[in-house]
């Protein structure tokens, strides 16, 4: 199974205050561990709020609404992708992370077959070919 590891905003990430050599340091081994273990698919920190953007939906019309965002507890700073057996796995790597503060939040991927019968042939060659072509690039 994967698992999408989303690490919550606080007010240092969003005030674009990066880790210190230390936390890097750390979280460099932690990285390491969890690729020679053949868990990390990716992971990535995200820059602060106030250099993105949010698009809201409403029936045909799109609305672009420039950051920073006021709910620092709703907004993510990093992620890692994981392939884990058990979320009981993915929750055993996470307590081992170098962090001290904050919260973690972890999900699972949904799969094509989580689809089930909604998922006609035609879709799952649609799923393999993308993914396929994500891969070369």
């Amino acid at each position: 199974m994967r698992v999408m590891v989303l690490v919550k905003a606080n007010k240092d990430s969003e005030a674009g205050i990066l880790p210190d050599k230390k936390i890097l340091t750390d979280m460099g081994k932690f990285n390491e561990e969890l690729t020679k273990a053949g868990v990390m698919l990716a992971g990535e920190g995200l820059h602060p709020s106030s250099k993105g953007v949010r698009v809201r939906f409403s029936g045909t019309k799109r609305t672009v609404i420039d950051g920073p965002f006021t709910e620092t507890k709703e907004l993510v700073a990093g992620f890692w992708l994981w392939r884990v057996k058990s979320m009981a796995e993915a929750i055993e790597w996470i307590k081992r992370s170098p962090f001290q503060e904050g919260e973690i939040e972890i999900r699972q991927v949904f799969e094509v077959e989580d689809f089930g019968p909604a998922l006609t042939p035609e879709l799952r060659e649609q799923d393999a070919r993308l993914r396929a072509q994500a891969k070369k690039q």
